[in-house]
């Protein structure tokens, strides 16, 4: 399984990356309310996932906070996409 990603594929790291692949950027509290994990769990998920260089993470102050918005990398674009098909092949 030439394009099967370990990393992608465990399921927190899957759902967070299908998420962000049918938006530009996702808000951070609007990816843990979907996600329904604790702060601690979605940003031990968003770290590895920056490590590998598959998100990014923009930080903009509004309305007198700071919020953070991830969004995919290209990388993480293309590993994604290919995972899911790697998924489809399995399951096809």
């Amino acid at each position: 399984m030439g394009r099967f990603n370990a990393l992608i594929h465990a399921p927190n790291r899957l759902k967070l990356c299908a998420l962000l692949a049918s938006a530009a950027e996702i808000e951070f509290m609007v990816l843990r309310n979907h996600l329904e994990v604790s702060d601690s769990v979605l940003s031990k998920q968003i770290k590895l996932l920056r490590e590998a260089g598959f998100v990014k993470l923009i930080k903009r102050k509004e309305y007198g906070r700071q919020r953070t918005w991830i969004s995919l990398s290209n990388r993480g674009h293309k590993a994604f996409v290919d995972h899911v098909g790697e998924l489809k092949k399995i399951v096809g």
